[in-house]
């Protein structure tokens, strides 16, 4: 697993959200530039979707309440009818990669998760999402404070 390098994140917060809430609505658009290695972390009411690329390979996170608990819930769009192999590859780079993701999203709302401590511990659930059943799951990734 790659570390994150702290100089290589940007964070933008969207209007309407700041470092401190709102806990719902709040989401995560986390993209990346292959050329230069950094990570751009957009925390706002919505989906920042102008920043995806055709790629799809940006993780979207959020906030909801299940069953009167907060949980974040993080999508990953694996594939659509693309073919086996290649999204057999894009399911195995998002699971080597989304160690990063969450700690980039942890350490990019650091202050947030200093005001709502209990927000560390909330469970993870993962989407993958694919057209092929073998890669469309929901996996639990543990909680926010594992990415510290």
């Amino acid at each position: 697993m790659k570390t994150l390098n702290p100089e290589k994140l940007n964070v933008e917060f969207k209007k309407g959200v700041d470092e401190t809430g709102p806990i719902i609505p709040r989401r995560y658009t986390l993209t990346h530039s292959d050329t230069t290695g950094e990570l751009f972390l957009t925390i706002g009411l919505y989906y920042a979707y102008e920043n995806i690329n055709p790629l799809r390979d940006e993780v979207l996170a959020e906030w909801r309440i299940l069953n009167d608990k907060y949980v974040m819930i993080v999508h990953c769009y694996v594939s659509g009818p693309i073919g086996k192999d290649r999204a057999k590859k894009r399911y195995e780079i998002f699971n080597r990669e989304l160690p990063l993701a969450l700690e980039a999203i942890r350490y990019g709302d650091r202050i947030f998760f200093e005001t709502h401590k209990f927000l560390d511990k909330s469970p993870i659930w993962v989407y993958f999402r694919s057209y092929y059943p073998e890669y469309n799951s929901i996996e639990y990734w543990g909680k926010p404070k594992m990415y510290k």
